[in-house]
């Protein structure tokens, strides 16, 4: 059977939670593969809501659940996740649930970091969640990061510390902050290794252990293909790579691992922070999108901008990510608006283009060129076969795929696991 890759093909915030819930229930292993607890995923479960940052969606079906090495691992919100969720009746122990070793942990300099230099940027503000992910893939790939496995070894901390302090005492000093008490962050983690411990692991030798035996594993993305720090928005995007590409890096599983690419696609268009955003509605419209779809991130709680469809920004990320069908979420949403538009193509300096160019100016100045369709009367809500959709909702997906030059694989029709319509099973090729 194939292993499935699920990715944001958007800005995130596409509805992969509930689609990576549903394939989790005929999963044997769910896996985390980059990121960190600014991911935010929200699970409707019967009469439940949970709301996961850093623990994998499999993890309330009780299908084993791993974290890979390409996340960065905050400790303490991980205990604080766990906490809430266990407190929802969900079980969670060594047995569902492990964290690669090599995996990077995100420490409170890091949270400090980030917020100094988001405070201090003026108008070159980025929009981060000031959570310290971008600062501890920094040490990570700077080799100063403590990780996982290193807390078992704590009184041989010195020389990593030494590094580390370097580096983040001379950025304080910058900000006119007191450099790192050493004595206090040693003493956090001597406090919260073993609760970590309990959970470290090779996860990438457990990995190929569920391959040899035939697992189906799911691969569940973070964040969105708009936000991967090569092929997104730059500089307004997360730091780690979000394309279905890093799965092989950040599980240990090996190239060829993807399987099936679910690339999970909003039937409109939503983005949290800063940065371009051509098809941005900042009038009713806009309004209405965000009010009818509940457009808050899970995480953050800000409020999503949003806009129409962008068929060319799909497409781009489809083709970077080399998915194979989409999952189209939220079509619900759209119901009883009497014009529907989609973009189909930008005007940049006089000229029409196919491509969101990589230079953020020019994308600040690409205007969208436009396509109407009519709108549909009646309901998409709860629809589970294409019968149930009214004509036009069916014309408008029909033009989607065309648009994207990309198949679609499910439509969403509510937040309930089991309001969707499936075209083609990800688990079945």
């Amino acid at each position: 059977m194939a292993n499935v890759t699920v990715i944001g093909a958007q800005w995130g915030d596409e509805g992969k939670g509930k689609i990576v819930d549903w394939l989790a229930a005929r999963a044997d292993v769910v896996v985390r593969f980059q990121g960190g607890h600014n991911a935010g995923h929200t699970l409707v479960v019967g009469d439940k809501t949970y709301k996961l940052s850093l623990l994998p969606s499999g993890i309330v079906t009780g299908t084993l659940s791993l974290v890979g090495n390409g996340v960065v691992l905050d400790p303490w919100a991980l205990r604080d996740e766990i906490t809430r969720i266990e407190g929802q009746g969900v079980s969670i122990t060594p047995a569902n649930f492990g964290i690669a070793d090599n995996c990077p942990l995100i420490l409170p300099l890091h949270r400090d970091l980030d917020g100094l230099r988001e405070n201090a940027a003026g108008k070159g503000k980025i929009g981060t969640t000031g959570r310290g992910i971008g600062p501890a893939y920094e040490d990570k790939v700077g080799r100063r990061a403590i990780r996982v496995c290193d807390l078992a070894h704590l009184d041989e901390l010195e020389p990593q510390l030494d590094r580390l302090c370097a580096h983040h005492d001379a950025l304080r000093a910058g900000f006119g902050e007191a450099p790192v008490d050493r004595a206090a962050l040693l003493a956090e983690l001597r406090e919260i290794a073993p609760f970590v411990l309990q959970f470290a692991q090779p996860v990438w030798k457990r990995l190929n252990e569920q391959k040899k035996a035939g697992a189906r594993i799911l691969f569940e993305g973070a964040q969105g293909v708009l936000l991967d720090v090569d092929h997104g928005t730059y500089p307004f995007v997360t730091s780690s790579n979000t394309v279905s590409g890093t799965v092989a890096s950040g599980s240990g599983l090996g190239p060829g691992s993807a399987g099936f690419v679910l690339g999970i696609v909003k039937a409109y268009t939503t983005r949290v922070g800063s940065g371009p955003f051509p098809t941005e509605l900042e009038d009713e419209t806009g309004q209405r999108l965000g009010e009818r779809g509940h457009e808050f991130g899970t995480v953050t709680a800000r409020k999503r901008r949003c806009g129409w469809f962008d068929a060319t920004l799909v497409k781009q990320t489809c083709a970077i990510s080399g998915v194979t069908g989409i999952a189209l979420t939220k079509i619900d949403v759209l119901d009883g608006f009497e014009t529907i538009k989609i973009c189909t193509g930008y005007m940049l300096d006089g000229e029409e283009i196919d491509y969101l160019p990589a230079n953020a100016q020019d994308q600040a100045r690409c205007t969208p060129v436009y396509e109407e369709m009519d709108g549909w009367e009646g309901t998409t809500v709860g629809a589970r076969s294409w019968a149930d959709l009214p004509a036009q909702a069916i014309k408008y997906i029909r033009r989607i795929e065309e648009l994207i030059e990309c198949p679609v694989a499910s439509v969403s029709t509510s937040p309930e696991r089991e309001d969707t319509i499936l075209v083609r099973d990800p688990f079945a090729d």
